[in-house]
């Protein structure tokens, strides 16, 4: 018969082989609750979790502020007040198209820095942009707005002319571009010239977007203006480009507006 001593040691080894049995257990049931992606490990998963980016803030800025770079402006949606003036216009470093007394050659301040870049990095590349209008006051834009009407109809110039009021070039923060030497000057076929294609491949990288499309008049109201840029930052004019949607409207689920109200 096995002494005592022998005893209470096979008693002993029996519980800890019961003891590590468990633990197994309990480990095996701790990771399997938590399933991991096919073809990773449980670690990478982990860090996937931790490090995966939060979605596109639609809310960073005002939409309806004038003085916010993501203001929204068309013929429903009016600056407020209609008389609106940035607080803050420079004239760019770049090619102008009038001298830099005239008002028209000034810009937002907010956007001066980037469409300056765009310029020189478009130059870099053999596109030579020049700033044909900036900045236009709710007067400016009231003269260009009844000379469209006197020369083109009602109806023709509210297709290529905002009222005054609804313009974003009110705000400072549009831009009319042209090549330096004067071809297609504020013309469609602007967007064929190694300009036109330049910006429409390359202005998102600089915070700009072609505001007016080919073929989203529907949306915007206004016919293809393959010159006419929209400064949104470069934050904005990237997630648009991702997503491939043309239109502030249609990013912020907004009316459309083909005609004023």
């Amino acid at each position: 018969m096995p002494s005592m001593f022998h005893s209470r040691m096979l008693i002993a080894l029996i519980l800890a082989i019961v003891a590590i049995g468990g633990i197994r257990v309990i480990n095996a049931r701790t990771e399997s609750d938590v399933t991991p992606l096919p073809n990773t490990r449980l670690s990478e998963q982990r860090d996937a979790i931790v490090t995966q980016p939060p979605g596109f803030n639609k809310n960073l800025y005002a939409i309806s502020d004038p003085s916010s770079i993501w203001v929204v402006v068309n013929k429903r949606r009016p600056l407020s007040p209609k008389t609106y003036t940035p607080s803050q216009l420079v004239v760019p470093n770049m090619p102008l198209r009038l001298g830099t007394g005239s008002s028209e050659m000034r810009v937002s301040a907010a956007m001066s820095a980037a469409l300056e870049q765009m310029a020189l990095a478009a130059k870099k590349e053999g596109a030579n942009l020049m700033l044909a209008s900036g900045y236009r006051s709710y007067g400016s834009q009231s003269a260009i707005y009844s000379s469209h009407v006197k020369t083109y109809g009602q109806v023709s110039a509210d297709r290529q002319s905002a009222r005054p009021g609804h313009s974003e070039h009110q705000t400072g923060l549009a831009a009319d571009l042209e090549p330096s030497n004067r071809t297609c000057e504020i013309a469609q076929c602007f967007g064929t010239l190694a300009e036109g294609k330049w910006l429409a491949a390359n202005a998102y990288k600089y915070g700009f977007i072609i505001r007016y499309r080919s073929d989203k008049e529907a949306v915007t109201g206004y016919m293809y203006e393959p010159w006419h840029v929209r400064y949104v930052g470069v934050e904005l004019a990237t997630e648009m480009n991702k997503q491939g949607t043309t239109t502030l409207e249609e990013f912020f689920g907004l009316p459309a507006a083909p005609t004023y109200e």
